[in-house]
């Protein structure tokens, strides 16, 4: 009897433990933090939590006032208002077609201005005497309806030129323009700065009212746009940032002979310097990302990062004292925090821990206020001392929740390449990892194809997560990431199919040596360029591999070519179109649908109806493909999702039916 006892004594621990990890709905139920708005003195800001309710698919979401020098929290309830901006004027706010404005920290509100509806990111100027927004404006005739007055019920659309889709969405002939107005002005007079022109602000489908900024004068607008439409518009990245003089209202084009990508303007606070994210060469999105400083005065131009090698991936800060710039980017295989100094531009590492710094907010005294992740913790505010880099923690959201929750532990080990090159590969174990067991491994695939595998927080592509559920997930930097050089950054363009595949490989065949590792139970799995991977290595694994998961991913090159986009991208890294180059290794070595034969393991393939980056034909092709050889195969199929999974019960799903698919082929 007492031998019993003590079996089911020893039992019951286990069975608690194996019950108190991450699971897909813990993940949802956590609260997710966002700043709204930050005061002019940064003397204080509001944040909002977010928790989804997926009975609903709605989001709570409850705001509180952060004193950032005493770090104490209070809740605060806006109503139905949602913030604009704040500054010395006080906090703005928005509420149907009205601008509100309170002077005494959303205790009272004043009606500032009638906007009416349908604006859109809208920006106060320092002065409070001007207004900033966005709406769209009917630009040509696309909708059968509104060419043929008489047939209001036909469907039809009408199309002669390219970026007839982008994204998601359908051109229908509306565009977002920029408008200024006075305050003392009706809303009908405001100015559209885009003259009626075909082109956008902001750019779409990620832009918003960072698209826009004022100088601090109040005295100019300036605005990021790509002066260019149709076909040049899918096939261009050369985005500029123009600045309209209200003095005189001319425009100046600031970036006039700069090709690629030009993003983020920002004011230095003493108004003397303006300063941006740069990429020097036209169609490639994924260029060294620089930073580069105007002189507002003088309008000499800096490339303070030139030298730098590595890329500003993330966003950056200016100090209060105009000296300095913060910014944070992909280093190692973590998002770090970096100090560049405008006269030297002398670069500083400031954090070193394995934890990814997210946005920068404000500035108190010898402290930075950042975001902050790992393959644990979804975000949370941190201060960060400019000096030491050291942590501290200003919100707990989700601190109670944690409590019950098993963390998983990972470390990033250097990787032989077949070139003979060093590669960091993160290891995520499960929670209570015993190195004396062996355990099923997970290949995670990363998309981009050149974006960080740092210690982020997903909703979908969780590290934690998928290690949670008894698997070792094994994340490879491989070449075409950001925080191991430009050089290793820019080594996938024209190469999807060569050295980052066999960097998967080898990352896979070094997992296989470990103790730890099920070598006979490995599977691939991941997205976008990382579905891609999946589909190639389905057909050269050489049995390394149990079974594979590819979510949208890109199936046969010459079908994705002729139906995706944005073109920029596919002309970059595929080195052109299959017509101009139809030997191309892109379209014959590197292509996926050439290896259908050599497929031979259980695939599941996830696709989004609304995904014109890689349409829904390239899933059902694979799809199709692997049922007729006779494989074991799962298709899961988002009418309603893009490249991404964003509606919660979708997620769900997504989640459910991938961790059942694992348990039944791995």
């Amino acid at each position: 009897m007492k031998l019993k006892q003590t079996a089911a004594l020893l039992v019951a621990p286990l069975l608690m433990n194996a019950q108190n990890v991450m699971t897909p709905e813990k993940m949802w139920a956590l609260g997710k933090f966002s700043v709204q708005a930050v005061a002019a003195d940064q003397s204080s800001l509001i944040y909002n939590v977010g928790v989804t309710d997926l009975k609903t698919e709605k989001t709570k979401n409850k705001s509180y006032f952060l004193d950032l020098l005493t770090s104490s929290t209070t809740p605060v309830d806006f109503g139905k208002k949602s913030l604009i901006q704040w500054d010395d004027n006080g906090i703005y706010a928005q509420e149907g077609g009205l601008i509100y404005i309170s002077r005494d920290k959303g205790h009272t509100w004043t009606a500032y201005y009638r906007i009416g509806k349908n604006a859109k990111n809208i920006v106060v100027s320092p002065d409070g005497k001007k207004i900033a927004f966005s709406r769209e404006v009917h630009i040509e005739n696309i909708l059968g309806k509104d060419k043929y007055k008489d047939t209001p019920n036909t469907s039809a659309q009408i199309y002669t030129d390219l970026n007839n889709r982008h994204w998601d969405t359908w051109y229908e002939g509306r565009m977002s323009h920029v408008f200024i107005v006075n305050v003392s002005e009706e809303v009908s007079q405001a100015k559209d700065l885009l003259n009626g022109k075909k082109i956008m602000v902001p750019q779409q489908p990620f832009g918003g009212k960072e698209d826009f900024i004022w100088s601090p004068d109040s005295q100019h607008l300036l605005y990021v746009t790509k002066e260019k439409y149709g076909a040049e518009y899918a096939q261009s990245t050369n985005t500029d940032i123009f600045a309209y003089h209200l003095v005189n209202g001319h425009t100046e084009n600031i970036t006039q002979g700069m090709s690629g990508y030009d993003l983020n303007p920002k004011f230095s606070p003493d108004g003397r310097y303006l300063a941006w994210q740069s990429m020097k060469t036209e169609g490639y999105e994924s260029d060294k990302n620089d930073i580069i400083i105007l002189d507002w005065q003088t309008k000499k131009k800096t490339n303070l990062t030139k030298e730098w090698d590595e890329t500003v991936d993330g966003s950056f800060f200016w100090a209060n004292d105009s000296k300095t710039i913060y910014f944070n980017a992909a280093y190692r295989a973590v998002q770090q925090l970096f100090s560049l100094n405008i006269e030297n531009t002398k670069i500083t590492q400031i954090t070193k821990e394995q934890f990814d710094v997210n946005g920068i907010f404000a500035q108190i005294k010898s402290d930075l206020l950042v975001s902050r992740t790992d393959f644990n913790h979804s975000e949370e505010l941190f201060k960060v001392s400019i000096k030491t880099g050291d942590f501290s923690p200003i919100t707990h959201i989700n601190r109670d929740k944690y409590a019950s929750i098993t963390p998983s532990k990972s470390d990033l080990k250097m990787v032989k390449t077949s070139d003979g090159k060093e590669m960091g590969v993160w290891f995520i174990y499960p929670p209570n990892f015993n190195p004396h067991k062996k355990y099923p491994t997970l290949l995670y695939c990363q998309g981009g194809p050149q974006s960080a595998v740092t210690q982020f927080f997903s909703s979908r592509w969780n590290m934690a997560l998928m290690a949670a559920q008894g698997y070792i997930v094994v994340a490879p930097n491989r070449r075409g990431m950001p925080g191991w050089g430009v050089e290793w950054n820019a080594a996938i363009s024209k190469d999807w199919g060569g050295q980052p595949i066999r960097d998967y490989l080898s990352a896979a065949d070094f997992a296989k040596t470990l103790p730890y590792v099920d070598g006979n139970r490995m599977g691939a799995v991941g997205a976008s360029y990382g579905g891609y991977s999946v589909f190639m290595l389905a057909g050269m694994h050489e049995n390394r591999f149990k079974t594979f998961i590819a979510h949208d991913g890109l199936f046969d090159m010459k079908s994705w070519y002729g139906t995706t986009e944005e073109l920029w991208f596919a002309n970059y890294e595929l080195g052109g179109s299959y017509w101009e180059n139809p030997n191309a290794p892109s379209y014959t070595t590197f292509n996926p649908s050439n290896y259908i034969n050599k497929w031979n393991k259980p695939i599941m393939i996830v696709q989004g109806g609304l995904d014109f980056r890689v349409p829904y034909e390239q899933g059902q092709q694979a799809f199709q493909a692997a049922k007729l050889k006779g494989l074991k195969v799962k298709m899961l199929y988002f009418p309603n999702e893009n490249h991404w999974v964003l509606h919660p019960q979708n997620a769900l799903v997504w989640q459910r039916e991938f961790f059942e698919w694992l348990k039944e082929t791995l």
